[in-house]
C-alpha cells in the first residue's frame, strides 16, 4: 500500500500539447509510460502522471517550456533523477515534468580555485570521474547516483557533510531561469560576497518551486593523500553515539562517521555480505596526511575502547573502501528486503549533537513497540538520523502505524530544538511538521516570496506549503 496523493490539475487550454510538440518535437513526449516514470518517485506516494515530458537541452530549451507554460497557465515540475523521498518531483497540479538530466556537461574546471561550474543533469558520480585526473574532488554524497541541479534544489548533504559541509556550503553560485522566463546569475566564483540579497542561499532547498536551476558553480576540494576506512562494533547504541560526541569534543576532523544499529548491520550483510558483527556499529573514514590520519585512528580506537567497541575493521583499498560506502549507500534497500515483498518509507530529523544519543534512544525504544519492523541509521557526525521502515503493502493499518511513529519522532526533535528534515526536505509529506517547526508566522514569509517571485504558482506547485 502507498499514500495516496490527490491530484488536483489545471485543465490544459486547447492546442497547448502541439504548440509545446511544435518547439520541442520528439523531445516532448506524452507516452504513459515515459509520464508515469516522471510521475512517480521512491517516497511512499501513489504515482501521478504530468501531462508531458519535455527532454531540456539547454538553458534556451529551459526558458522556451517556462514561456510556453506560462502563457498556458500550466505547472512545470523540474525533474532530476526522481529520488524525491518526500515527494517533490509528483506533478500533483498536472503540466509538465521538465526533465533536466539530457543538461549533464561540465562547462569547466578551475584547477588553481578549487571550483567548476556544470549543468543540473550530470551526476554526481560522473563529475567525479571527471575530476579524477585533476587531484580534486566533489565531496557531497548523498549516496544516490543524484543529479546536481537535483542536490542543489534539496539542498542535499550525506555522509561527507561532517567535514566537507552541504550543498548550501558548496555551491558558490547558480544561473536561475525564473518563473518569468529570465535568465538570472546568483553569484560569482569569488569565495565570499558581501554584494547584496544572498540568491544563491534563497534557490537552494528551494524544491523548484521558485525557478529552474541551469548552472550551478561548485566548491571542490583537493584529493586527501591518504584515506582510511573502518568500521566497529559496539555492545550498545549509546556507547558508539558517545564516542562520536567524545571525537568531536577531541576535534578529530573525521571525513565520514555513520551509525547503523544492529537490525541495520544485519540487513546490509544480507545483501552486500559484508560480515559484520550483528550490533551498533559506526563506519569511519579518516582523511589527512599519513601521520595525521595515523593520529585520528589512534585517538578514536582508544575512545571506542573505552564505549564498549571492539575490534576495527580496515578497509584501506580503494575498492574495499568503495565496497563498504556502497553497502552503506544501499542501506534503504537493505532494510526494505528484510521483509519479502514489502515497501519502504524513509524519514529524517536532526538534533543538535548534545542531544543525539537521548533522541536516538528514545526513538529505538518506539521502534521496539511497533509492529512494523524498521532500522536506525545516520550522519550522526552532524546529528543527523534516518529510519526505514518495511511496511506490508496488503496491511493498511501499518502505515498508520508508521506515521505516529514518525509523528513522535519529529516533535521529540522539535522539543530537542532540532529540526523536522536533516536533508530530506519538506516536500509533500512535511509540509505539517515545517509550521511546527517554524510556526505560521515563518512560512507565511516564505509564502510571501512565492507569491512574489512566482504569482501564477506555476513552478512546482504544492510543495512545501500551501499557498
Amino acid at each position: 500500500m502507498q499514500t495516496s496523493v490527490q491530484r488536483n490539475s489545471r485543465p490544459l487550454p486547447p492546442g497547448f500539447l502541439d504548440r509545446l510538440s511544435a518547439r520541442f518535437g520528439p523531445a516532448c513526449q506524452t507516452g504513459e509510460a515515459v509520464r508515469a516514470q516522471h510521475g512517480s518517485s521512491e517516497s511512499q506516494y501513489d504515482t501521478v502522471l504530468p501531462d508531458a515530458v519535455v527532454f531540456a537541452t539547454s538553458t534556451e530549451d529551459v526558458v522556451d517550456c517556462v514561456n510556453v507554460c506560462r502563457e498556458a497557465g500550466v505547472a512545470i515540475v523540474p525533474y532530476g533523477a526522481g529520488t524525491s523521498l518526500e515527494g517533490h518531483t509528483l506533478p500533483i497540479e498536472g503540466g509538465v515534468s521538465l526533465d533536466l538530466s539530457r543538461m549533464d556537461a561540465v562547462l569547466s574546471v578551475n584547477h588553481a580555485d578549487f571550483d567548476c561550474s556544470v549543468q543540473p543533469g550530470i551526476r554526481r558520480e560522473a563529475l567525479n570521474a571527471h575530476l579524477r585526473d585533476s587531484g580534486l574532488f566533489f565531496p557531497i554524497d548523498p549516496g544516490a547516483n543524484a543529479t546536481i541541479g537535483g542536490m542543489a534544489s534539496t539542498r542535499a548533504s550525506g555522509t561527507n557533510a561532517v567535514r566537507y559541509g552541504t550543498m548550501r556550503e558548496a555551491v558558490l553560485g547558480l544561473e536561475v531561469v525564473t518563473p518569468q522566463g529570465k535568465v538570472i546569475r546568483t553569484g560569482t566564483r569569488a569565495k565570499k560576497s558581501a554584494a547584496g540579497y544572498d540568491l544563491t542561499r534563497l534557490y537552494i532547498g528551494s524544491e523548484g518551486t521558485l525557478g529552474v536551476i541551469t548552472g550551478i558553480t561548485l566548491r571542490l576540494h583537493p584529493v586527501p593523500e591518504a584515506i582510511m576506512a573502518a568500521t566497529c562494533p559496539f555492545d550498545t547504541l549509546a556507547g558508539a553515539i558517545e564516542t562520536v560526541v567524545q571525537a568531536f569534543h577531541c576535534s578529530v576532523p573525521m571525513a565520514r562517521i555513520e551509525l547503523l544499529d544492529a537490525m541495520q548491520v544485519r540487513a546490509v550483510n544480507l545483501r552486500s555480505k559484508l560480515g559484520l558483527p550483528e550490533a551498533p556499529t559506526l563506519f569511519f573514514e579518516f582523511h589527512g596526511t599519513p601521520n595525521g590520519v595515523s593520529e585520528q585512528v589512534d585517538l578514536v580506537k582508544s575512545l571506542a575502547s573505552s564505549n564498549g567497541g571492539g575490534d576495527f575493521q580496515w578497509a584501506t583499498l580503494a575498492e574495499d573502501r568503495n565496497r563498504l560506502w556502497r553497502a552503506r549507500h544501499e542501506s534503504y534497500y537493505a532494510a526494505v528486503n528484510l521483509r519479502p515483498g514489502a515497501v519502504g518509507l524513509t524519514t529524517d530529523v536532526c538534533v543538535p549533537m548534545s542531544r543525539l544519543a537521548e533522541c536516538i534512544l528514545a526513538t529505538r525504544a518506539d521502534l521496539d513497540t511497533c509492529s512494523v519492523p524498521a532500522t536506525i541509521l545516520g550522519h550522526v557526525g552532524d546529528g543527523n538520523f534516518h529510519l526505514v521502515f518495511s511496511i506490508d503493502p496488503n496491511a493498511p493499518h501499518e502505515m498508520a502505524e508508521v506515521e505516529a511513529v514518525n509523528h513522535r519522532m519529529v516533535a521529540r526533535a522539535l522539543a530537542m530544538d532540532g529540526t523536522c528534515t536533516g536533508e530530506h526536505g519538506v516536500g509533500i509529506g512535511k509540509q505539517q511538521c515545517l509550521i511546527d517547526e517554524l510556526g505560521e508566522d515563518a512560512v507565511d514569509v516564505m509564502r510571501t516570496l512565492k507569491r512574489a517571485l512566482d504569482p501564477e504558482n506555476l513552478l512546482n506547485p504544492g510543495k512545501i506549503f500551501q499557498l
